[in-house]
């Protein structure tokens, strides 16, 4: 359960890194204060509370254990020993990332605006908020697959049943 939550975190992470990197063009050549970058980076540090870094690398960890024993079913544990040996080469590289996470929210917004958003989400209620992200995107998951079925099969009952109004046949 632990790790289809945290692949499926993984793959939001991926898409989120790859929109960020694309967003991030203009603003990694763009100066920036330091004292607003830092205010940035401590926005990103609160607001991570499913450790992206971490979730990218074992997303990326299990689909290469998967790629690599299918094809060698017979080297499982030394695949596995070498995927943790390179592991530990990334585990504490997530600054660099969080880095240009940083950059991007430095350039959409001011200092003020991060001071306050920092306030919020050093406070309480933010806390909660910032640790509560991960179930609350997957209850929102949810409630989107079962909505988009039940409004998929109601509007195609519709559709047809307006086509059958006009004399068609379905």
């Amino acid at each position: 359960m632990y790790l289809s939550r945290l692949t499926k975190w993984a793959a939001m992470a991926v898409l989120a890194v790859a929109l960020a990197c694309g967003a991030a063009a203009p603003a990694l050549s763009q100066e920036i204060a330091p004292e607003t970058l830092a205010l940035a980076r401590k926005y990103v540090d609160l607001t991570n509370k499913a450790q992206l870094y971490q979730a990218i690398l074992a997303q990326t960890a299990a689909q290469t254990s998967k790629l690599l024993t299918q094809q060698n079913p017979d080297l499982s544990d030394k695949i596995d020993a070498a995927i943790g040996k390179i592991l530990d080469q990334y585990k504490d590289k997530s600054g660099d990332l969080y880095d240009q996470f940083a950059r991007v929210y430095a350039t959409t917004f001011t200092p003020d605006e991060l001071k306050q958003m920092n306030d919020f989400y050093s406070s309480p209620v933010g806390v909660k908020l910032a640790s509560s992200a991960l179930d609350i995107n997957n209850g929102i998951k949810q409630v989107m697959q079962v909505f988009t079925y039940n409004f998929g099969t109601e509007f195609v009952t519709k559709v047809r049943a307006e086509l059958k109004a006009q004399g068609y046949k379905f």
